[in-house]
């Protein structure tokens, strides 16, 4: 790549799992990618707990930036992008007063349904409508108040904002990720006072909330390098990126990676009975719009096989993908009664995950899984069939029929899903782009920079950067759309 082109920009994709940078330049109306650096995202087991290795991930990211800096001398801007509810807290100098804990860390166990007896559940859902879960960064909090040595904190920064100020020296909460604490007001999009006031919570803990796109300032590090926090949240920057570009389209999404997030974008929150019940969350995101979501457990649960598994033998996804296609004709048990509820609280953390799935199944009286292939089979099948039960809550919630899902993320490569997931759900599937995060991230980098040509919005230009494909339901045909 040279100074020549329009623009290359720097995306810090920073995930549960694993963390990349990528650099991305503009070529007309392609944004062409180019991994430049990854690393396994670095967690601490201390005793019982989990925390994020901070000073190891900026290690890494400034590698990534010497990296970005030798790759292209025309470097205009960089952002960091990660997952949601975890923080760092700062103290007066900004510097962090310890690691930040994960959010599958066990301390926060029973706060959620304690935070209820001082604010009901249909309070805190009227005021910031965010779906309930016990890893929320309201309960993160609560559980911190509680435990001996976790005060003094100045300021609270989420991951990914947490990285922006290190880059820019500028403390700022990007609206999108603002918007999943569960401390925002989502429509005022300012912190609520008095929710926090409730919680006997201190306000100033929490700097600013800022658009997505703002130019946070020069990178201390390399002064020609703007800071940028385009959607800080990965979610966000991904659905920004989603490659819907037909005005009569009704779409859902699915961004599938770890975890699944289904849902629709929409104009404004929607806060009623049926929405705070069926679990759905209304999240920032992009030029004013909102998230309407529900979290689903992704592809987490054979990411831990896989890493259980990969200790014994040399295997891949596509192993484990050609395994479950032999078991779809040899298994002896199909239908309903065969799948997982994944959403089952003993998925959640980290441990011995296929030992979990058969007691799960002998529990219930199901035939034992017999094979590896079985058992990615039914776990593929169980998050398909999250999906059929999500899409018919969003067309009842929204009262709007939906015939195309885009599917993007880490699990648009994973063909056997796809085509699961459009029997499943009986609609049309558009799997990609893979990178629909980093891709949100640099295209919002490249609009707020203006240099996206002319006429042409973030989604035109992911979809004439990917490859995408699509599912059509019960197999009849699949086709790619280049």
């Amino acid at each position: 790549m040279s100074s020549q082109q329009p623009g290359s920009y720097l995306a810090f994709d920073l995930g549960a799992s694993t963390s990349r940078a990528l650099l991305g330049a503009l070529s007309g109306p392609k944004l062409e990618l180019n991994e430049l650096h990854r690393f396994t995202t670095p967690v601490l087991e201390i005793g019982d707990h989990l925390f994020w290795d901070v000073d190891a991930m900026w290690a890494e990211l400034v590698t990534g930036l010497e990296k970005a800096k030798a790759a292209t001398p025309g470097l205009r801007s960089l952002s960091v992008d990660s997952w949601a509810v975890d923080y760092v807290p700062l103290d007066a100098s900004g510097t962090p007063i310890r690691n930040p804990h994960c959010y599958r860390d066990p301390r926060t166990e029973g706060v959620m349904e304690r935070a209820f007896e001082v604010m009901p559940a249909s309070d805190i859902y009227s005021v910031t409508g965010i779906q309930f879960l016990p890893f929320n960064t309201l309960y993160q909090v609560l559980a911190d108040v509680q435990t001996e040595g976790y005060g003094g904190a100045a300021h609270k920064l989420p991951i990914a904002d947490y990285f922006n100020y290190r880059f820019s020296g500028r403390q700022a909460i990007e609206v999108s990720m603002a918007s999943t604490t569960q401390f925002m007001d989502v429509n005022t999009r300012q912190w609520s006072a008095s929710l926090m006031e409730k919680f006997g919570l201190d306000t100033s803990l929490w700097p600013e909330i800022i658009p997505s796109g703002t130019r946070l300032g020069s990178a201390l590090q390399e002064p020609r390098v703007e800071v940028l926090a385009t959607c800080s949240h990965d979610t966000g920057a991904a659905v920004a990126a989603a490659p819907a570009v037909a005005p009569d389209e009704n779409w859902t999404y699915i961004s599938c990676g770890t975890w699944s997030l289904m849902g629709v974008e929409r104009r404004a929150p929607l806060l009623t009975d049926a929405a705070r019940e069926a679990g759905f969350t209304n999240e920032a995101g992009l030029d004013g719009t909102i998230r309407f979501l529900k979290n689903l457990t992704g592809l987490w649960v054979l990411q831990e096989c896989m890493r259980e598994w990969s200790a014994s033998s040399r295997i891949d996804w596509g192993d484990l993908e050609r395994e479950a296609r032999v078991a779809i004709g040899t298994s002896k048990h199909t239908g309903d009664d065969a799948l997982i509820d994944l959403e089952n609280k003993r998925f959640l953390p980290r441990g011995p995950m296929e030992h979990r799935i058969h007691a799960y199944r002998h529990e219930r009286g199901l035939r034992t899984l017999e094979s590896r292939g079985e058992i990615v089979l039914a776990v593929l099948s169980s998050i398909a069939a999250s999906y059929r039960s999500t899409l018919a809550q969003l067309e009842s919630i929204t009262g709007t029929a939906y015939d195309r899902i885009h599917l993007f993320g880490g699990g648009s490569q994973n063909a056997l899903l796809c085509e699961l997931t459009a029997n499943a759900c009986k609609c049309e599937v558009v799997a990609g782009p893979v990178e629909a995060t980093a891709l949100g991230n640099l295209l919002i980098q490249a609009r707020t920079m203006g240099d996206l040509p002319a006429g042409m919005s973030i989604r035109d230009a992911s979809a004439a950067s990917s490859d995408l494909k699509v599912y059509l339901p019960d197999f009849t045909d699949t086709h790619d759309t280049k």
